[in-house]
């Protein structure tokens, strides 16, 4: 559509912002406006990988800022010409949900349980959750989150955000089953996934395990215990205390974990313990001997510089462990009580009989058992020594993680294949970073790995790992015979249905099979966002229209999981990067800089804000900040987004009253006008290359503050002018002026304001803004016939003069000057020489006089 195309001027009365939302809404989904064209070609579309927001509660403010930055990405690219595929996703499975179904209906998940058919959950409050079926369970699940995916939908549809609502998607629907188990089974025939009985992050309270970017530090209270070992020399007497060899004193804050200690550590560098490389170390209550070696690892400043390697108190336990090729003594269980069973190694009737009364006890209780019984044997040097240190924790996590080993799935990540991470370090170099310093997070990361993905995860409602076992004849499961479905069979739940061959009634009988029963961890589904939304191999037409896809934003926290983990899944499936360009997004502060967090109760909800100011406003506030800058809350700049929202819809009213849809075929000829066309035309290029950049808030910032000039200044200098007070050629002048700069500004303004700049559209153009041009310099250039010879700010501030002249006298702006005097360079004389007329009206001026002065300042005195 060209720009002289209307619909001829259809100006209200007195136009409001309320109800836009409403109105436009509901237009927008009966035309269509933002539906994929599939007809177009890729290098015609631009695609967008958009974060299916997880369903597990309610929106904050948070999600509505990110949201709507990629919002004007995606409404800058279709005013550009190219066709956007922008979809939007729901996450609707895993942790987080399963903590809300269990919350909200007040069950728990019992696998054992029989299905019941027409199951009603118990009445809220339940002091109790009810235990039901898996079937029930996931039953419950579904129901929720198709009721909180409207809710979300809702919201979503008020601020305005212009996806396409056929292209939706969730992480638990069939299109996102088939392409997850799809994807790992290719996976596990290339050998890039795995089992593999090894120690595992386990959160006690989900009892699940957790993936190493699952995790995040918690300052928690604790204590230094110094422990007293021996060196492994002479006879063992309990009875004296000198027998074993020399004193060793090692430092730990899990003395609980002493029964599975397997060595001691120091860093090779340390002098103190050189002598003890390759000997052997007794640890105290048990009496077991442990090898001690130097690593790298050890710190000698941290505690004795000593260290005992348990299995396993932590992540450095574990590099430990393999690196060194050293047995396992699994002391803790799932439940996160030590275990019954006494750990290999503890030979003697003694250790037994301590370990007996550790076995049964959580954590905690362990531990102060176990200190006590250190004291009595006068194994513990002094007392404990408070401290506060970071402790491992799941994300949604209650109580502290611990490291049990359990058989569990793993896919190949670059943790343990250097060749693989350094392919995915080239990738990260590859994809464009918007700001460029997120990269280093990634890299960061990558470099950091220290072992595989772990994939599997013990929960229900999940995507189900797509694999049975062969049963053996003495009824034992044989994980190394897996049977496997053809990926035409999928999806498959391998806990409700048999595998091909096989009958129901085979299942866990000899020569029968037997399930896996673990869910994929969400981000294994997650990490094929561009794959489900994108139809692989569901629809390959759409498929070859939009993958790789141009855009990938997200928040900065979990460039480590969700950035990272499509970026291995798309190396091993496709070789490529699955998106161009990945813009990051900062955190809301509240006003004490703190991160704003629905967990933590610091949380404000987009629905009220957008009840009190309308989408248009909160839409400003979030577009006021940048991508990957945090930014605090502050709901003033809500106030000054109504009020730009409000002004667009009274300036346009007064512009287009003014009969300038009318004009726009009228020549430009006034110097003033071509001023003002003339530092819009370079507004144009900032705001198109701040977009071009994903800078919305540099394109927002270059216009609106010409919006606010244009407003204040060049109406109030045209407007005699417009209504004919200086003849039909000048009015005609400035009604095409103006007109031509409420097209541009009303596009500039619509990847921000969707609302009022289509409203406004509507009242002379045909179709919708959001399918119109992106205005460009080209569109202004023929009107200007040259440089105008002077600029709008010039002009503009002698009338901010006289405005303020008045004030200070206390009289009415339309009171008469009779003589007002300009003193200013030459230069700048003459430029205002060129609007003389505008201003002798605009400030109601008699007389008007110029003084050329050598003095730099633009100086006006009014005479009254």
């Amino acid at each position: 559509m060209t720009d002289t195309e209307r619909a001829g001027a259809r100006v209200p009365d007195r136009p409001s912002l309320d109800g836009l939302a409403e109105k436009w809404t509901r237009r927008w989904a009966e035309l269509g406006t933002y539906t994929f064209d599939r007809r177009k070609n890729r290098s015609e579309v631009f695609a967008i990988d958009t974060p299916p927001l997880t369903v597990s509660g309610s929106i904050h403010i948070g999600h509505a800022f990110s949201y709507t930055h990629t919002d004007t990405v995606a409404r800058f690219q279709r005013m550009q010409g190219k066709e956007v595929f922008y979809p939007v996703g729901w996450d609707d499975n895993g942790l987080p949900t399963e903590r809300r179904v269990q919350n909200y209906f007040g069950v728990r998940c019992d696998p054992t349980l029989p299905y019941v058919a027409g199951y009603r959950p118990p009445q809220q409050p339940v002091q109790e959750q009810q235990a039901v079926s898996r079937r029930n369970f996931i039953e419950l699940c579904e129901r929720l989150t198709a009721d909180d995916e409207l809710v979300y939908e809702d919201t979503w549809r008020r601020l305005g955000l212009s996806v396409d609502w056929s292209a939706r998607y969730t992480t638990i629907g069939t299109p996102a089953q088939v392409a997850s188990q799809r994807g790992f089974l290719r996976n596990l025939r290339r050998g890039e996934a795995y089992q593999a009985e090894a120690p595992s992050l386990w959160d006690i309270s989900f009892g699940t395990a957790v993936a190493q970017a699952e995790l995040e530090d918690r300052e928690r209270p604790g204590a230094y215990h110094r422990l007293l070992f021996r060196e492994a020399s002479g006879a063992v007497d309990p009875e004296d205390d000198t027998a074993g060899g020399e004193p060793l004193y090692v430092e730990t804050t899990r003395p609980e974990l002493l029964p599975a200690c397997v060595a001691l550590v120091f860093h090779p560098d340390d002098e103190r313990y050189a002598r003890l490389a390759g000997t052997t170390a007794l640890t105290p209550l048990f009496g077991v001997e442990v090898p001690v070696y130097p690593h790298r690892l050890a710190d000698p400043a941290k505690g004795t510089g000593l260290a005992m390697i348990c299995t396993f108190g932590d992540l450095t336990d574990v590099i430990w462990w393999r690196e060194l090729d050293l047995p396992i003594r699994s002391v803790i269980g799932r439940n996160g009580r030590i275990r019954h069973e006494v750990p290999a190694g503890l030979h003697s009737a003694e250790a037994g009989f301590r370990y007996a009364q550790l076995a049964g006890l959580t954590v905690g209780a362990a531990r102060r058992r176990i200190v006590k019984l250190l004291r009595e044997s006068g194994e513990l040097a002094g007392e404990p020594r408070p401290i506060t240190h970071p402790v491992k924790f799941y994300e949604y996590g209650d109580q502290p993680l611990e490291i049990v080993t359990a058989r569990q799935w793993y896919l190949r990540n670059g943790g343990r294949d250097l060749p693989l991470r350094e392919r995915l370090l080239e990738r990260g170099r590859e994809l464009r970073w918007v700001p460029e310093f997120m990269r280093h997070r990634y890299e960061h990361w990558v470099n950091g790995l220290t072992g595989d993905w772990l994939v599997s995860r013990q929960r229900f409602f999940g995507v189900p790992i797509p694999v049975w076992y062969q049963v053996r004849d003495d009824g034992t499961v044989d994980h190394g015979a897996l049977i496997l479905p053809d990926e035409a069979e999928l999806p498959v739940d391998p806990q409700s249905q048999p595998p091909v061959g096989y009958s129901e009634e085979q299942r866990g009988r000899p020569g029968g099979f037997a399930a896996d029963p673990d869910v994929l961890d969400t981000w294994a589904t997650s990490s094929l966002t561009p794959q489900i939304a994108g139809g692989w191999e569901r629809d390959d037409d759409l498929f070859d229209r939009v993958f790789p896809m141009d855009l990938r934003p997200q928040a900065h926290e979990i460039i480590r999981t969700w950035l990272f983990a499509t970026t291995v899944r798309s190396q091993l499936e496709h070789d490529t990067l699955p998106w161009r360009t990945a813009v990051i997004s900062g955190w809301i502060l509240d006003p004490d800089r703190k991160k704003m967090s629905k967990s933590k109760g610091r949380a404000v909800g987009p629905d009220e804000l957008l009840e009190r100011y309308g989408p248009d406003a909160v839409r400003y506030w979030a577009a006021c900040g940048r991508p990957g800058s945090d930014f605090t809350f502050d709901e003033n700049l809500l106030r000054v987004g109504r009020r730009l929202a409000t002004k667009v819809l009274n300036a346009s009213r007064f512009v287009l009253g003014l009969g300038s849809a009318d004009a726009l075929r009228a020549p430009v000829t006034e110097p003033i006008d071509r001023a003002m066309l003339s530092e819009l035309r370079a507004v144009i290029g900032t705001a198109t290359a701040a977009f071009q950049a994903f800078d919305h808030t540099a394109a927002l910032e270059a216009t609106e503050r010409f919006f606010w000039t244009f407003c204040d200044d060049y109406l109030e200098l045209v407007k005699s002018r417009a209504y004919g007070e200086r003849g039909d050629a000048a009015a005609a002048s400035a009604r095409s002026a103006l007109g031509w700069a409420l097209s541009a500004q009303l596009r500039l303004l619509a990847p921000v304001l969707p609302f009022v700049t289509d409203e406004v559209w509507s009242w002379w153009r045909y179709g919708s803004i959001h399918r119109a041009t992106w205005p460009t310099a080209h569109e202004l250039t023929p009107l200007l016939d040259g440089e105008p010879g002077l600029r709008l700010a010039t002009v503009g501030e002698v009338l901010r003069q006289i405005r303020k002249a008045k004030s200070q006298r206390k009289v009415s702006m339309r009171t008469e000057v009779p003589l007002a005097e300009v003193s200013a360079p030459a230069a700048v004389v003459e430029e205002i020489r060129l609007a003389a007329d505008d201003l002798r009206a605009a400030g109601h001026i008699d007389k008007l006089e110029f003084h050329p002065e050598a003095t730099p300042e633009l100086i006006v005195a009014c005479a009254f």
